[in-house]
């Protein structure tokens, strides 16, 4: 009887095998052959599943950005304020949980940047729409219970992009040396300006 795979989860697994080795390592000075090695698996089983190794980071962004964002969503639940909420959601370009996840998403920004393909600009723009309605929805409930005006929600995607902008002039110039810090006097001198006077 012939062993049926769930081609699916082996795309998982193999992209799992070969995490640590992508997060420790730069993105151009790994090979097809290297990686293979690193999951055990031979090099014609890796183009079973993957077009190429930027299809591997892909992958691998997928999946570690839905436990993300699982644990982003209990996390969410348990803050009170909308100040509090979009700090959680800043956390991501800082924070020590989150350091092999931004490690994948820097190559797969690169590759973005460094290529026109059209899979991956689709993922990148389904997950800013996502991030953005959540922090829309952050604002409007802080707009609803009062803690901030109503004006506010205008400027739900900037405080989106201030994180993703503070990230990448982080990572490409010396401008910004204590990302947490920096984020963190942002988003309070923000909230200072559209708090509801009490």
């Amino acid at each position: 009887m012939a062993i049926i795979v769930d081609k699916v989860q082996k795309k998982k697994d193999i992209a799992l095998a070969c995490k640590n080795l992508f997060v420790n390592n730069s993105l151009k000075d790994l090979t097809v052959s290297k990686i293979a090695a690193n999951a055990g698996i031979s090099k014609g089983s890796i183009y079973d599943y993957f077009q190429n190794k930027e299809d591997i980071v892909f992958e691998l962004l997928n999946i570690m950005l839905a436990q993300h964002d699982k644990n982003k969503i209990i996390r969410l639940e348990q803050a009170n304020t909308a100040k509090e909420k979009i700090k959680i959601f800043a956390e991501f370009f800082y924070s020590d949980e989150t350091r092999e996840l931004r490690e994948i998403y820097k190559d797969f920004i690169s590759i973005n940047l460094l290529t026109s393909n059209e899979k991956m600009k689709d993922f990148q723009t389904i997950c800013f729409n996502k991030y953005f309605q959540w922090t829309c929805q952050i604002i409007q409930e802080g707009i609803d219970k009062k803690e901030i005006i109503e004006e506010s929600i205008h400027i739900a995607k900037g405080l989106f992009a201030l994180g993703e902008g503070m990230f990448i002039a982080k990572n490409t110039t010396n401008a910004i040396d204590d990302l947490q810090a920096e984020l963190n006097a942002n988003i309070d001198a923000i909230f200072t300006l559209i708090e509801v006077k009490k």
